[in-house]
């Protein structure tokens, strides 16, 4: 079945930066589409960020459009979400997911890890 393990998040002053990982097991990684995705409370879990398979493409929220870049290695089955100038707005659990095909909406098609807790505060 394939699953994540998302790291890498923390409590950050805003205007600071914060890079988050998921490693992803179960499943052909280099041929999938990888999601992030983040839930601020009580709100729903809404897509941020998408990469294609290979890398090559990318495609962001507009919320977080300039700020965040995913990236992937296909090698170590890893993706990545570099977040700058993050704001209180940013506050949420951080996922990735596998997705069935490259768009922010797509269906996902791996099962949700713990995430990882992302907390933007002065």
């Amino acid at each position: 079945q394939a699953q994540f393990v998302e790291s890498g998040g923390g409590l950050v002053q805003p205007g600071t930066s914060l890079r988050l990982s998921c490693t992803g097991s179960g499943f052909h990684f280099d041929t999938t589409v990888i999601n992030w995705y983040r839930q601020a409370p009580g709100k729903e879990r809404e897509p941020v960020a998408s990469i294609s398979s290979l890398g090559s493409r990318s495609n962001y929220a507009d919320s977080v459009q300039g700020r965040f870049t995913i990236s992937r290695d296909n090698t170590r089955n890893m993706a990545f979400l570099k977040m700058n100038r993050l704001v209180p707005e940013d506050t949420a659990v951080y996922y990735c997911a596998a997705v069935d095909k490259y768009k922010l909406d797509a269906t996902v098609v791996s099962s949700w890890g713990r995430g990882t807790q992302v907390t933007v505060s002065s």
